[in-house]
């Protein structure tokens, strides 16, 4: 079957670790170049590819069915529209847009062309996330009644990434890590009822927001996430209790530490935790109480791109749909209500 060539929006930190490795690595892809604008360095690594100059140049190739748009979150809507118009599917990195009016639009024009649009949610690959997803779908606590997500950083400068650190709409934390722990919130637990959140700049030298606390309100659960990047000790990244026991979970990153090292997703390790980082499972079963640990499901990033081709060249089910990513852009939207009008806000 004839490979998938994709075109990369960029090729700086997110471009070389999330997405060519991936492609070039899975053989449904062919990773055709990117749009580089100064650093003119993706031969460096693949020979092949092509270095666009303008993103005009990356459009115009015939040759080019797939374009990734990772670039600043300010710019999704924009590319994403124009690959799309130019009849490319598109793979959207997080947060999907900046506004619920640009998704609605990028998914509705994606199914007037028939094209596949998705959204770029990888978190849900990782092993942390699996783990707690294997637990709660085996129920092995009961009834859930509240859960914690964290996403912890200390980061007491501002990043190089300068366009980050402009007070423009699409920035700050919770665009960023927040766009991880709400989806998979909304994966774990489904839509909530309501949504109060509480989010601000904390570090003095900062103009977006650097740490926030959002929590969902089910009939019978509270789903609390948290972030900060002024945490020299981060929190523990999940806690879920129910009524018939706990599960407690390390916040791991090892396929990112992986591809930092410039380690390939292919080995036969990859996406494998080391015992300390298993999670603590503390519940009843068969009317006996247990307290043991458990293994780490497998972290892949390749499973998403393997299911971008499936979905492209044999019409399955999108990864990650588009809607989803709308989907999070809604409660980002209704948290920085909730936030700024100090009061809990209806989903």
């Amino acid at each position: 079957m004839k490979p998938i060539n994709t075109a990369l929006c960029s090729f700086g930190m997110s471009g070389k670790l999330f997405h060519a490795p991936f492609i070039h690595l899975n053989g449904g892809f062919a990773l055709v170049g990117a749009w580089e604008r100064s650093k003119k360095i993706i031969k460096d690594s693949y020979p092949q590819a092509v270095s666009y100059d303008t993103y005009e140049d990356l459009l115009a190739d015939g040759t080019i069915e797939l374009v990734i748009v990772n670039t600043p979150n300010i710019t999704h809507y924009d590319f994403a529209k124009k690959a799309l118009l130019a009849n490319k599917h598109v793979v959207l990195e997080k947060p999907f847009t900046v506004t619920v009016l640009e998704g609605e639009e990028l998914i509705a024009l994606a199914k007037d062309k028939n094209l596949v649009l998705s959204a770029y949610q990888n978190r849900r690959f990782d092993s942390d996330y699996k783990t707690v997803k294997k637990v709660l779908d085996g129920q092995l606590l009961g009834e859930v009644v509240e859960a914690e997500i964290h996403y912890d950083r200390f980061t007491e400068e501002l990043s190089y990434k300068t366009h980050k650190e402009q007070p423009v709409l699409g920035t700050g934390i919770v665009y960023d890590l927040g766009a991880h722990l709400i989806d998979q919130a909304l994966q774990l637990f489904g839509k909530p009822e309501a949504i109060f959140a509480d989010i601000k700049i904390i570090r003095p030298i900062s103009m977006v927001d650097d740490y926030f606390e959002i929590l969902f309100y089910y009939p019978n659960l509270r789903v609390r996430l948290k972030s900060t990047l002024l945490a020299r000790e981060a929190s523990i990244g999940y806690i879920v209790h129910g009524n018939k026991g706990s599960f407690i979970k390390p916040k791991t990153n090892g396929q990112e530490i992986a591809l930092l090292a410039e380690r390939k997703p292919t080995e036969t390790n990859w996406g494998v935790e080391e015992e300390s980082e298993w999670g603590l499972l503390h519940t009843e079963k068969d009317g006996t109480v247990i307290r043991e640990k458990i293994a780490s499901e497998r972290g892949q990033y390749m499973d998403y791109y393997e299911g971008i081709h499936q979905a492209i060249r044999n019409n399955q089910p999108v990864p990650v749909p588009a809607e989803d990513g709308l989907l999070v852009i809604k409660v980002i939207e209704t948290a920085y209500r909730s936030s700024n009008e100090k009061k809990v806000v209806s989903f």
